[in-house]
């Protein structure tokens, strides 16, 4: 695990040498481990070994070993950071609560507000040994039954989160569920001029649509934010069971459709057209649910009332393609270099804007 292009550096002697800061200095980061009792005593706490996991395209994470331990370490990309993004101290906190309440997350054993380590918070979970599917099903599920329980597992994992009751208590403070989704399209509306050097005028126009057939909240619950399979870790053996929900960066309390219309704009199947969203690609093949059966799944779960549902759809695409203009257009400035999804989304972010405005279509 060594350092291939100056992500990681042993020190921040080192760091000023570069032309754009690491994202690991390996000294401090074990000094400050061995003061919380996670590393070795002495200058620099010991020898870390590293390794990037996960898909990387917002915040980075890191396998850290150590002292004989496996530790995951989260952290924001390089600056500049858009405002309000990338909050490494507030997505531990939801976590924190989160566990509190049964939710499966990792656990938390590090928050450090100390720019001094990294340059930027950052926090520690304990590493869990279970898998995250995206081209390839684990060997135990890859079976007629396991390819039918793990997108539900994911359903059910789902509609637990939303079962949470958010009118008291800790969780209560996480957001202000009232307005979410205007609120939702106006934020993400402000962001594209932002975001982009061109113009897609579908922008505009999805926009504008989702001003004009905005559905009324039915109740409100924890929202994950970015709920799709590839961040979720399933057990690594034994039937399809969540075993942690990752990346909690964007989590708030609103209306859980949210959720769910992420989920099923997300998920690869056969009867939908791919776009840039679909990172789990297995599910595309057969023997897997379709997208009306995992709805399906959440109704008897839940309860809820799913008529709207496409309008939620089209706010997840509609946002995505924001999201993901503002990484290509990181990417044409230089500061993704050795991307290749980057480079990928001059097309992705017209594809996820057709997708979005031909949801809207459907739904009139």
């Amino acid at each position: 695990m060594n350092a291939t292009d100056l992500e990681v550096v042993r020190t921040w002697d080192e760091a000023a040498l570069l032309d754009r800061p690491p994202l690991l200095v390996l000294e401090p980061l074990g000094e400050r481990l061995a003061s919380v009792g996670l590393g070795l005593a002495g200058i620099g706490g010991g020898e870390i070994r590293w390794a990037r996991i996960g898909e990387g395209h917002s915040n980075v994470t890191f396998l850290l070993e150590l002292a004989g331990r496996r530790l995951v370490l989260r952290r924001g990309p390089r600056p500049p950071l858009p405002p309000s993004t990338h909050d490494m101290l507030r997505e531990a906190r939801v976590q924190r609560l989160l566990a509190a309440d049964g939710v499966p997350v990792p656990t938390i054993v590090d928050v450090c507000d100390d720019e001094s380590v990294l340059g930027v918070p950052f926090y520690v979970m304990e590493h869990l040994d279970g898998e995250v599917v995206t081209d390839l099903m684990p060997t135990h599920l890859d079976t007629d039954e396991g390819r039918t329980a793990l997108p539900f597992a994911a359903v059910d994992a789902l509609a637990g989160l939303h079962a949470l009751d958010v009118s008291a208590g800790d969780l209560a403070g996480l957001g202000r569920p009232d307005g979410y989704l205007g609120r939702q399209v106006e934020r993400f509306a402000s962001l594209w001029p932002k975001a982009s050097r061109r113009t897609l005028p579908e922008v505009d126009r999805i926009a504008e649509w989702l001003r004009g057939n905005l559905p009324v909240s039915a109740r409100a619950s924890v929202v994950h934010g970015d709920y799709r399979i590839g961040n979720l870790m399933f057990r690594g053996s034994g039937p399809a069971e969540v075993q942690a929900i990752l990346d909690w960066e964007m989590a708030t309390l609103g209306d859980p459709l949210a959720d769910l219309g992420y989920l099923v704009a997300t998920y690869a199947s056969p009867d939908a057209a791919p776009t840039p969203l679909e990172l789990t690609t297995v599910t595309r093949g057969e023997g897997y649910p379709r997208r009306a059966e995992l709805v399906g799944r959440y109704v008897a779960r839940t309860g809820a009332d799913v008529s709207a549902l496409s309008w939620y759809e089209v706010l997840a695409l509609w946002k995505a393609a924001v999201f993901c203009e503002a990484i290509y257009t990181r990417w044409l400035d230089g500061e993704r270099p050795g991307d290749t999804f980057g480079p990928t989304l001059e097309v992705g972010v017209p594809t996820l804007l057709a997708a979005a405005a031909a949801a809207a279509a459907a739904a009139r």
